[in-house]
């Protein structure tokens, strides 16, 4: 295995062979800021597929469980957790399921605060990535607009390739479909610490007087039980029932996370209405000790109810001690997504901006297909995505779950692409295939990028891509078994992306764009990777 974690012909003809043991035996492997325009050098195609059927790409599936250069992937990625492989060839596809959690970066952000660097398992860079918004251009209706742009590092033959997604701008508040929205409120003992419970009733309190009077609001809230304190309730005249009903919550006993989740979407099931988007908010610091503490059993009841009713789960996560693992499962299960906050700041604007804004869904079970040319491609590998993996054949099996998208949403995935010395053409051409909401009819959106639109360097490329790079790296950094790479030495770690540079270097970067963009946004990655450097 190369410098990169990726594999070269001989790993390749190594899994192909395993693969073909495992296939013999009969195992069957299966598996969702700001910054400028950064289409500079993209070339735009469309293809609407309204259920035409149109077959899985050809080429043999590499189902070896590491793969995110290709096929099949499991989603179980290596032991510690990094999905890292190259498809052999002809198979140069990497298929995952849309993702927008960012719950990773604001959790790794915490942690630095307090002093600590995070546990290397709970950093996932598509959420440092997809914690900054992208200027993307954006599609007209419903679906998706497809931009592919990327920048050569120092590393020779080596880029980095960025496919962003961009769904259309959030309507205004009264343009959207009513909401019924199920607060599941963990009040355990744990939720009394500062920054916890508080900081989600004043929250809260927010929202309620800014949804409006055709919304309605449910409150569940759960310990060693669940109780159903507040049935689904429209505002209209009632707000003040709503207000009493989140001040009367106070932290007791343990945390049964199983019975809250189960009463949650009971709840949400009774009070479910139609022609409003129906969504579970699941607030908590995801710590099960009572009660029903096994994952898959939550997260069955979770899919059952998804399945059937179409309810979605919007995962807040809250709490220096926090279940980071149990709750990105839970809202992947829930066709949802998640968000971690720890201050008042966050939690405004979680509750009363972004949530709001975006209740309603533009595109269910979304997928992204990147293909890649091998004439010009000789090896690739996806940044994160570890758990969002999807078989290449089930990119238009419209019943494999994908990802659930908003209007007002980026979606961001980099790739680390070596070219064929001299290659020049295509590189690579990236699909996104989505159902309608509504009508649950498909439809599909391209774009492609050719070797000589890449930019000569990553440091000197479009701003948005620059972010995108420095909050890779960052994440990068994080999960290297030490810590962080910035020790003197060539960067040669097995989990380094190409062209990493230390952390002091990156966060000299960051600054630089803190300061010239006068991004808060930006000027909080920029405090981040400057704590990372100094505990490494």
């Amino acid at each position: 295995m190369n410098r990169y974690g990726i594999h070269g012909e001989r790993g390749r003809r190594g899994t192909t062979a395993l693969l073909a043991l495992a296939l013999a035996g009969g195992l069957l492997l299966t598996g969702c800021g700001g910054g400028d325009d950064a289409s500079n050098g993209a070339q735009d195609t469309t293809t609407d597929s309204r259920g035409s059927g149109m077959p899985a790409p050809d080429g043999p599936r590499y189902d070896g469980g590491t793969s995110t250069g290709g096929a099949g992937g499991t989603g179980e990625g290596e032991k510690d957790g990094d999905s890292r492989g190259v498809a052999p060839d002809p198979d140069h596809l990497s298929t995952f399921a849309l993702d927008v959690d960012t719950a990773s970066y604001g959790y790794a952000r915490r942690t630095l605060a307090e002093g600590r660097l995070p546990d290397p398992t709970t950093v996932r860079p598509e959420e440092f990535v997809n914690s900054f918004r992208q200027d993307y251009e954006r599609p007209d209706g419903d679906g998706f607009s497809v931009t592919v742009d990327g920048a050569r590092t120092a590393d020779e033959d080596w880029s980095l390739v960025r496919v962003g997604l961009a769904t259309r701008p959030a309507e205004r508040q009264g343009e959207r479909p009513p909401a019924a929205l199920t607060f599941v409120i963990d009040i355990s003992g744990s939720m009394a610490e500062p920054g916890r419970l508080d900081l989600a009733q004043e929250a809260l309190g927010t929202m309620t007087d800014r949804l409006r009077d055709d919304d309605s609001v449910a409150i569940v809230t759960f310990s060693d039980e669940a109780e159903t304190v507040l049935p689904m309730t429209r505002l209209g005249d009632h707000r003040g029932r709503v207000h009493d009903a989140i001040d009367s919550l106070e932290p007791t006993d343990s945390t049964n996370l199983g019975a809250g989740v189960e009463t949650g979407y009971e709840t949400a099931v009774e009070g479910r209405r139609k022609g409003a988007t129906n969504r579970v908010v699941l607030v908590s610091d995801a710590l099960a000790n009572t009660g029903d503490t096994d994952a898959d059993t939550i997260l069955e009841r979770v899919a059952t109810e998804r399945r059937e009713h179409g309810i979605t789960l919007f995962g807040v996560g809250v709490g220096s001690d926090y279940g980071d693992a149990l709750m990105e499962r839970l809202a992947d299960k829930g066709d949802g997504h998640t968000t971690y906050v720890s201050t008042p700041e966050d939690a405004r604007e979680v509750f009363s901006e972004q949530l709001p804004r975006h209740i309603e869904l533009t595109a269910r079970d979304a997928k992204a297909q990147v293909a890649f040319d091998p004439e010009t491609v000789a090896e690739f590998r996806l940044v994160g995505y570890d758990n969002r993996q999807v078989a290449d054949e089930d990119f238009r099996d419209d019943r494999v779950d994908g990802g659930e998208v908003g209007p007002g949403h980026t979606v961001t995935a980099l790739y680390a692409v070596r070219t064929r010395p001299g290659a020049d053409g295509h590189l690579a051409t990236a699909t996104v295939r989505w159902l309608d909401p509504d009508s649950r009819d498909p439809h599909e959106e391209s774009g492609a990028v050719e070797t000589g639109a890449l930019d000569d360097s990553v440091w000197e490329s479009d701003r948005g891509l620059r972010v995108t790079a420095t909050a890779a790296y960052f994440a990068d950094a994080l999960r290297t078994s030490d810590g962080g790479y910035d020790h003197g030495d060539d960067h040669d770690h097995g989990g380094s992306l190409p062209g990493a540079p230390g952390l002091a270097e990156l966060s000299e970067r960051a600054d630089g764009l803190a300061d010239r963009t006068e991004d808060e946004d930006l000027r909080d990655l920029a405090d981040a990777i400057e704590e990372a450097d100094r505990l490494t």
